[in-house]
């Protein structure tokens, strides 16, 4: 489930090994990129961090955050 906090959408991904890890983000890129619009996040070994936020908006949660938490959530 995703967290609001500090004006940010936050979740925790966990996988089996890295690999499937490093898999998940790739899809995410291409989500990203297709809606313009890039988290901030970070792996270590089997897990996926990812904060949304939208930075031309004073860096708060906005709709683009939710659709794209909605999209990621999808994959």
């Amino acid at each position: 489930m995703w967290k609001e906090e500090d004006n940010k959408l936050k979740k925790t991904f966990e996988f089996k090994d890295f690999t499937e890890a490093f898999a998940f983000m790739t899809r995410v890129a291409f989500l990203a990129e297709a809606q313009a619009h890039h988290p901030n996040w970070s792996n270590v070994y089997n897990k996926v961090f990812i904060e949304l936020t939208t930075h031309d908006k004073g860096n708060t949660v906005t709709q683009k955050d939710r659709d794209l938490a909605r999209a990621i959530d999808k994959l």
